[in-house]
């Protein structure tokens, strides 16, 4: 990756900046990252940018950087395909989504449209119609780079993109950040509006980004939300975190068990308050969670009218999943709905008196593609192991951001940091806190998926 990091030194201008940008885009390294790529009328944009003095480049927040977006957010002029052929055919978005509309706004430039999971629904990345983006962080072995957020996860980690927008309804912001040695936040799903996107599950929906440090998550959570939260920067001295023994700590691979313990480890040494409880309550949510699953319900309540006639035409992975909602009666939605704000509330209540919740974003590292596409046993399993962990905090209505945790001999892996709904300041606060302690202990991705593009 180092290469590819020399030849963006921004000495050139923002013009020359994205021209090299959308040189690599298009080249066998980015390749299945993005589904559409706006060329023309981002290099000129950028040349706007080359004329302004340097007091009125400043005047906004995100002015001049380079943003990609997941294709399930309309994109004026664009079909919004989300990762599926059924869509293919729609009209073309008549505007941007809301969320597009704040970055524009903020002052970034628009790259592309990045490549998914087939409709958002699944943590894995693969997308059988318009292939798999390669997770850069092996240059050896071809990996998933996580989903569903997979495009703009690679377009970030390819040093392509400042911030790639995407969105999690049960981990596709922090699965693929955690594999791809990323930093990516979700914020409590009501803080950012989903106007103009493809939904998945609308109970569950969150409308967010990743990018390559917690500075830069706050800094786009801001535009996103248009909610300027006070995040103290401060060190890590009486923090108290909670680290759960139930479910997440289950079936860890070797080396993310490994990395974990460390992280904890270097927290302490900072002078952190590290709790391990039971936790049981994480074991509940599997029983509240019936039958089908909020997200299938969901999923095929949204979609049912436009897929339903065409199933063949769908990954049969999704197509399986989609069809555990079909059958789930209205009494049955209701019910697990009301058990769930019970839940909810219940456990927001347990875990208010910490700082966050501490545990590894996923339990293991990138799998290999090839045995995902050939095994649908491993790809079930897979899946499942991938979204356990982040699914906890969605179904909390909570926040939830995942920072790297690995050393630099080692592929990526997240450490997830949690609270509960509306406490995103206070993640986000200790968040800040674990990067810069950890910084100094652990590489954060910068050889695995390349220190970024600009140094402006």
């Amino acid at each position: 990756m180092s290469a590819l990091n020399s030849l963006f030194s921004h000495s050139g201008g923002f013009e020359e900046t994205f021209a090299q940008i959308f040189k690599v885009a298009q080249s066998h390294s980015a390749r299945f990252v993005f589904t559409k790529l706006f060329e023309s009328e981002t290099l000129a944009q950028a040349r706007y940018l080359d004329t302004l003095a340097p007091e009125q480049r400043n005047r906004s927040p995100l002015m001049g950087w380079s943003v990609s977006v997941k294709d399930l957010y309309d994109v004026a002029g664009e079909v919004t395909l989300a990762g599926t052929r059924v869509l293919a055919q729609n009209e073309p978005a008549k505007k941007d989504a809301l969320a597009v509309q704040r970055l524009r706004q903020a002052g970034a430039l628009i790259v592309g449209q990045t490549n998914m999971t087939e409709l958002a629904f699944s943590g894995v990345g693969i997308n059988p119609h318009y292939n798999t983006p390669v997770n850069p962080c092996d240059a050896a072995n071809e990996r998933i780079p996580g989903g569903s957020s997979s495009g703009a996860a690679v377009s970030v980690a390819l040093g392509l993109c400042h911030a790639g927008l995407g969105s999690d309804t049960g981990g596709s912001i922090r699965i693929p950040a955690a594999l791809c040695g990323l930093v990516g936040f979700k914020p409590t799903q009501s803080r950012v509006p989903l106007t103009g996107t493809v939904a998945l599950a609308p109970s569950l929906d969150t409308a967010c980004a990743m990018t390559r440090s917690v500075e830069d998550c706050i800094k786009v959570d801001r535009v996103l939300s248009m909610e300027s939260l006070d995040v103290e920067k401060r060190d890590l001295l009486g923090m108290r975190f909670l680290v759960p023994q139930a479910v997440v700590l289950e079936q860890l691979s070797g080396p993310v068990a490994k990395a974990f313990a460390r992280a904890l480890s270097v927290l302490s040494s900072k002078g952190a308050l590290i709790e391990e409880r039971p936790c049981e309550f994480f074991n509940e949510v599997g029983a509240i969670n019936q039958p089908g699953g909020l997200s299938p319900i969901e999923a095929w309540a949204s979609h049912a009218s436009a897929v339903a006639h065409q199933l063949e035409r769908i990954d049969p992975r999704v197509v399986q999943r989609m069809l555990l909602g079909r059958e789930v009666s209205v009494a049955d939605y209701w019910q697990l709905l009301r058990q769930r704000s019970s839940w909810c509330e219940a456990v927001s209540a347990k875990i208010e008196g910490y700082d966050a919740v501490l545990c590894p974003t996923v339990p293991m590292q990138a799998p290999l593609i090839e045995p995902l596409l050939k095994d649908d046993a491993l790809f079930g399993e897979t899946n499942r192991l991938l979204l356990r962990n982040t699914f906890l905090f969605n179904f909390l209505d909570g926040c939830s951001i995942s920072l790297p945790m690995q050393a630099p001999d080692e592929l990526p892996m997240g450490l997830m940091v949690s609270g509960a709904g509306g406490r995103d300041a206070r993640v986000l606060r200790s968040a800040w806190a674990i990067e810069h302690a950890l910084s100094r202990h652990v590489d954060w991705g910068s050889d695995a998926g390349g220190q970024g593009l600009f140094t402006q």
